[in-house]
């Protein structure tokens, strides 16, 4: 009786799980699955859409004589690369309403007219003319006619659905695509994206955690970049960035620091000398960087504080007896109970800026050397029209963050679980 029961009990989960998982499948697994399927096909944005016969109606009076109508149906192929086969066609008039010299391709019957037009070939467009007439002599009602919509069939292969594969999406990627380039502009906006902004939120959380008047108010400023629209931020920095009306340069030329304005999102390189050494600055995409880091560093404030405000200050009040100085406390006592926090940010972070996309093309549009892969997922799959490609692109960056993951959670995984 109880293993009936036991069993009953488990039939009865599954199936109230079933819903959940087959959403779950809907809006998360589906279109993983469909981006993997597009990859390995040779497809662009135009082939996707599928092939389908269309017709627009006319109707135009005839002279004088108002028994009688023209109707001019103006025919097309949708696709502009597929044929659409066995194309049928019709139309249904009123009552005592008949054809005149209709088609060899149609006829008329039961007060339709049907007519077979064969196959479309790719792009194919006719003007289709029907004269009708009322049997009676009576004046036939033109909005009557253009109500009746016709009726079109035909068929079509769907590219999406045929089983032609291909690993040509990427070998293009690896081989015809600058990879190893996007991949070093990838990883250098990443990198140091991701560990700017946990520096500056380490300072951060630390300015607020002291006591100090209005830290409340501070705490709501420091936010600010964070919560703000993307769009009016990366307005507002290319603006202020501009180099004939920026404020920045504007300032910068004033007090002398420089002789002519920078362009800073604009520039690819500019060259620097620092202690005699001469070497070349990746210009735009650092000027991204530092937008990056002003504006995620309040996620790492916000986890850290909440960290910082946690840890005893008993052992605070024990190092300084022991004389300790602030540095000292910081790196014995703070580090120590922030580095879980610090790594779990870290890789957060790091999966954020290596998908992120919105910021580098509002600000620069992956031009000036600022073009990560996300962005070429996008130049790829709309700019240049090749789905595949961007799919391909697409997957590369799956495997690529897959690669982290393992990485991460081997080395330091065990330490982010303390937390």
């Amino acid at each position: 009786m109880s293993d009936s029961l036991s069993k009953l009990e488990k039939r009865t989960a599954y199936t109230l799980v079933l819903p959940a998982v087959l959403l779950v499948f809907a809006i998360v697994l589906f279109p993983i699955f469909a981006n993997v399927w597009i990859s390995f096909k040779d497809i662009e944005l135009k082939d996707i859409r599928i092939p389908e016969p269309r017709a627009k109606k006319i109707v135009k009076s005839i002279s004088e004589n108002q028994s009688e109508l023209k109707i001019i149906y103006k025919l097309r192929n949708s696709s502009l690369i597929q044929e659409i086969r066995n194309v049928q066609f019709q139309d249904k008039f009123p009552t005592n309403i008949s054809p005149v010299n209709l088609d060899t391709r149609c006829n008329f019957q039961s007060k339709k007219v049907v007519c077979d037009f064969g196959n479309w070939q790719a792009k194919y467009r006719e003007n289709f003319e029907i004269t009708i007439q009322n049997n009676n002599g009576e004046i036939i009602d033109k909005k009557i006619i253009k109500s009746q919509k016709p009726i079109l069939s035909g068929k079509a292969n769907n590219p999406l659905l045929t089983t032609n594969f291909t690993l040509e999406n990427f070998k293009k990627v690896f081989y015809e695509n600058n990879f190893v380039e996007l991949l070093l502009t990838t990883f250098y906006f990443t990198f140091f994206g991701t560990v700017g902004a946990i520096i500056f939120g380490i300072l951060a959380a630390q300015l607020v955690n002291q006591n100090i008047q209005g830290r409340t108010y501070m705490r709501g400023i420091l936010l600010f970049p964070y919560v703000g629209p993307v769009v009016a931020l990366a307005y507002t920095w290319t603006l202020l960035l501009d180099p004939n009306s920026g404020t920045l340069n504007a300032l910068l030329v004033n007090f002398n620091i420089i002789e002519q304005p920078i362009n800073l999102l604009g520039q690819k390189y500019i060259t620097m000398s620092i202690l005699g050494f001469e070497f070349k600055l990746r210009l735009a995409l650092t000027t991204v960087i530092f937008f990056e880091i002003w504006r995620y560093f309040p996620l790492a404030f916000l986890f850290i504080l909440a960290r910082l405000q946690a840890i005893p200050q008993s052992l605070y009040e024990a190092a300084e007896v022991d004389g300790a100085s602030p540095i000292q406390k910081f790196i014995h006592i703070t580090l120590p109970q922030i580095t879980a926090i610090i790594s779990i940010l870290f890789m957060i972070r790091f999966i954020w800026n290596f998908n992120k996309f919105e910021d580098i093309f509002l600000l620069t549009g992956g031009a000036s050397g600022t073009r990560t892969l996300p962005i070429n997922v996008y130049q790829q799959g709309f700019a240049v029209s090749d789905i595949g490609m961007g799919s391909a692109v697409s997957i590369v960056i799956v495997m690529l963050l897959l690669s982290f993951m393992v990485i991460y959670f081997r080395l330091i995984g065990k330490r982010a679980n303390e937390v």
